[in-house]
């Protein structure tokens, strides 16, 4: 490592320990924090993430990186060093047109966005969260025009989540997704007897189900010795490095399902944080428009991870061949009596239904494309906050045939707009398809890989995902590790064949 390269980690390592100081304060303030302690969390959480962004826009940062690009050039493209400090590069460039002013404002209003959220979902009550949203959407506006000129104000936004996605890609990619998973959704509701899963929803013990969720990820991956998983309204995860990264989940006591593959959601996340390379830990990498004391390639990148083990593995066949046995042990009353092969149909039933985290995989991308929409009609102008609860049940309706009979199951459901996450929903689409991508590959690399999963095996599947995902961290642009792992560019195709393939046989489609 050169003189130049060492200084600049020296400084990339301070800006991270600030934003992951702030992470763990962000972190108990869903988790833990008193619900008095709102106001001055928010504060708190507004100097840490000014602090970390006037010291990594700071001259003698841009003058380290110079130097150090100097001294890095001729290495090998591929290595830690070269690609640190491209990464660092870019978020240099990007941080260097937003005022730390204006970072401090909108952490500071996200932090008390979410504490609104936090009461106003329960009671239902979108006119106390209004306020908040306006501001946000006031912050992120003034926040587009640190980019002019762009293609479409939705851009920078996009940018943010997923580096170099463009509003027009998201539309063309959602319209290929469309016309295969409309009518594939709409020929399994004439089918919908062919499923049963009545036997999913009935009372099952939480702490069972959550200590079986916990069995389930440590198997799998998740070290326990550099993480946790709590409880939280909405279920998440954070890197605060890559020796403590937490996630956290909620229990639905009517039904089973949900936590377990919230769980596995949520680990698929903290196992890629884990995995990141000692090299590239404690260098700062841009999450929305903030610092986070993560290193990451992208949020789809990121979702892939998560969506790959919830649903590739979690909602398997092979997986259930595993861990069924466990489960009827575990709930003997409610499943003793079901065979392994109507529980796996069950729980891949496909049912259009209001809440996004508890959807099957054949209409979740529907619930991703109506966020998008009406995210892109207010940041377009053509929709204002007042009549966000309207818009969203219009466009349940079109999407899904359902109308919500309250905001709680409605435009209150997710946490994202509550802390600016403006512009992340596509990247949990383009997760999906990423991970179809890698599975294919994976799968050519490791031919014996459902004969593994099957015997409660995952050692090969994470050290494949390891090697080729995970260690490499944000030191590659997410498209060019996609190409780098499969050859191939983007491309629904792989996910669109998974889908039809899956549920024609599930439901005795021609």
């Amino acid at each position: 490592m050169g003189p130049h390269f060492g200084k600049l980690r020296e400084l990339a390592g301070r800006v991270f320990d600030l934003a992951s100081a702030a992470g763990l304060l962000g972190w108990d303030m869903q988790t833990y924090m008193p619900p008095g302690g709102a106001d001055g969390r928010a504060h708190a959480l507004a100097t840490l993430a000014s602090l970390a962004h006037e010291l990594f826009v700071r001259d003698d940062f841009g003058e380290a990186l110079e130097a150090a690009e100097e001294e890095v050039k001729d290495l090998d493209p591929d290595s830690d060093e070269a690609g640190i400090v491209a990464r660092l590069r870019q978020d240099f460039d990007k941080s260097r047109r937003v005022p730390s002013e204006w970072v401090a404002e909108s952490v500071r209003t996200a932090g008390l966005a979410f504490n609104a959220w936090v009461k106003a979902r329960p009671a239902s009550d979108f006119p106390a969260f209004q306020p908040h949203i306006e501001k946000v959407l006031e912050l992120k506006r003034a926040y587009i025009s640190f980019f002019e000129p762009y293609d479409s104000p939705y851009d920078p936004l996009l940018d943010d989540f997923e580096p170099g996605l463009k509003l027009a890609t998201v539309r063309g990619i959602f319209s290929e997704l469309r016309e295969v998973q409309v009518p594939l959704v709409q020929a399994i509701s004439e089918r919908s007897e062919a499923v049963d899963d009545s036997f999913l929803r009935v009372p099952y013990d939480e702490s069972a189900q959550w200590d079986f969720g916990l069995e389930v990820i440590r198997d799998i991956g998740y070290d326990f010795e550099r993480g946790r998983q709590d409880k939280a309204p909405h279920p998440f995860s954070t890197a605060l490095n890559r020796g403590d990264v937490r996630i956290t989940n909620r229990v639905n006591p009517n039904r089973f399902g949900p936590a377990l593959f919230g769980s596995m959601h949520e680990a698929g996340h903290a196992i890629y944080s884990q995995g990141i390379a000692p090299a590239l830990d404690r260098i700062p990498s841009l999450s929305g428009s903030t610092l986070e004391g993560s290193h990451d390639a992208s949020l789809a990148m990121h979702e892939s991870q998560s969506r790959m083990l919830e649903n590739l593995v979690g909602r398997s066949r092979a997986f259930w061949s595993a861990y069924y046995p466990r489960l009827q042990s575990v709930f003997p009353e409610q499943l003793g009596d079901i065979k392994l092969d109507a529980f796996y149909r069950a729980i891949n039933k496909v049912e259009r239904s209001l809440i996004r985290v508890e959807a099957d995989e054949a209409t979740y991308n529907l619930h991703i494309m109506l966020r998008f929409e009406i995210e892109t009609e207010l940041i377009g102008g053509n929709l204002s906050a007042a009549d966000l609860p309207q818009a969203w049940n219009s466009k349940t309706e079109e999407y899904l045939g359902l109308t919500p009979p309250d905001d709680r199951r409605g435009v209150l459901q997710d946490v994202h707009w509550s802390v600016g996450y403006i512009g992340y929903f596509p990247t949990y689409a383009l997760g999906n398809i990423i991970a179809a991508q890698l599975w294919q590959k994976l799968s050519t690399d490791l031919p014996d890989i459902e004969a593994q999963i099957s015997r409660g095996n995952f050692t090969e599947l994470i050290g494949w995902l390891h090697k080729n995902v995970h260690r490499h961290g944000g030191k590659y642009k997410p498209m060019d590790l996609l190409k780098r792992i499969t050859g191939q560019e983007l491309s629904a195709a792989p996910y669109l064949e998974y889908l039809t393939d899956k549920y024609s046989e599930i439901y005795g489609l021609s």
